[in-house]
């Protein structure tokens, strides 16, 4: 009889009724509106990867080592290179990461003995097709231009 009751009177359902509006403190809410106002992250958050440009004569600081590459767990950093026969040193023709796969771990850029490769704190990544995940040289070198919202 008494779980005739229960199930006649939804007692469960009213306990996790109480369970959830005890939680629901109104300053317990924190909105964020997001589009309008960007959001704090981490100090140490690793976000989109960005290859780094020398200041003094605005080329790459990669030096087409493949460090990064080898590095990298799941093998998404391709590196191109030729050797210049003048000054008998690589140069970095194409540079192709996927961010599709990637997990952020970090290892590619601490591979890096030059600072060439950095994930920054740009987590504004979503595209509409997975080749928009494929990352270029020239779209590493610039970073992620997210789309502005207007209201």
């Amino acid at each position: 009889m008494r779980k005739f009751l229960k199930r006649l009177l939804f007692l469960d359902l009213i306990e996790g009724l109480v369970v959830t509006f005890r939680s629901q403190h109104p300053k317990h809410i924190y909105t964020e509106q997001y589009p309008a106002q960007s959001p704090k992250v981490a100090e140490r958050y690793r976000g989109a990867p960005r290859l780094n440009i020398n200041p003094e004569n605005g080329e790459t600081l990669c030096i087409a080592c493949n460090l990064c590459a080898l590095a990298c767990p799941e093998a998404l950093i391709v590196v191109g290179s030729e050797r210049n026969e003048q000054t008998r040193r690589k140069e970095l023709t194409t540079f192709t990461y996927d961010t599709s796969r990637c997990m952020f771990c970090g290892l590619c850029e601490d591979a890096c003995p030059v600072d060439a490769l950095e994930l920054t704190q740009d987590f504004e990544l979503a595209t509409y097709t997975r080749e928009g995940q494929i990352w270029d040289r020239q779209m590493l070198e610039e970073g992620p231009r997210p789309k502005q919202y207007k209201f």
